[in-house]
């Protein structure tokens, strides 16, 4: 199991832009499809992004179509998330975690880092 830590939230007036950052631990970062998930309080956790072990496959919830790209960069054992045109319903804590399965986009790594935190103001 690796050990992921996001980076790259702060506060920004909407229609701003932010990018996220996923570093991992260990050798097997290339191995797993890759997800970012949103929580806003009192809200579910949603799945907002996935990738692909090669980056070949994108997945994107409707709500961010056409303004969030998925990344990634094995070499790295990075992965990213570019939002732009951010909207106030964007704000919440963005984590990061293996895709246990892309049908269900269910995370693989039952632990959770301490996510980094968007506000998009109006």
């Amino acid at each position: 199991q690796v050990q992921l830590v996001e980076s790259g939230g702060g506060l920004v007036q909407a229609g701003g832009s932010l990018r996220l950052s996923c570093v991992a631990s260990g050798r097997t970062f290339s191995t797993y499809a890759m997800g970012w998930f949103r929580q806003a309080p009192g809200k579910e956790r949603d799945t907002v992004a996935a990738i692909s072990r090669n980056g070949g496959n994108t997945y994107y919830a409707d709500s961010v179509k056409g303004r969030f790209t998925i990344s990634r960069d094995n070499a790295k054992n990075t992965m990213y998330l570019q939002m732009n045109s951010l909207k106030p319903e964007d704000t919440a804590v963005y984590y990061c975690n293996g895709l246990r399965d892309w049908v269900t986009r269910a995370p693989l790594y039952p632990d959770w880092g301490q996510g980094t935190q968007v506000t998009v103001s109006s």
